[in-house]
């Protein structure tokens, strides 16, 4: 079972949501503001591809400076299915 939120919108707020987000996405991006490393939720050049060549490419530096590595991966798919939400 997901528990993703299901959205019902009418045509009005849909227009007016894509337009706040345009103005936002736009804002933040002239002004610099997201995290260079920032890849979720961007357009063009910051894909999940590009995530992982940044991850190797830092890998294979370090390795190469002799620099002793270690890597933790967390899946927090199911993290929030374990939230009591009555609470």
């Amino acid at each position: 079972m997901s528990n993703r939120p299901v959205s019902l919108l009418n045509v009005f707020s849909k227009l007016i949501e894509k337009l706040m987000h345009k103005r936002l996405y736009s804002f933040l991006m002239k002004n610099n503001i997201l995290y260079k490393y920032q890849f979720g939720f961007r357009k063009f050049f910051f894909s999940t591809t590009l995530a992982l060549i940044e991850v190797i490419d830092n890998l294979i530096q370090n390795m190469e400076n002799g620099n002793i590595l270690v890597g933790m991966y967390l899946d927090l798919q199911k993290a929030f299915d374990t939230v009591n939400h009555p609470k």
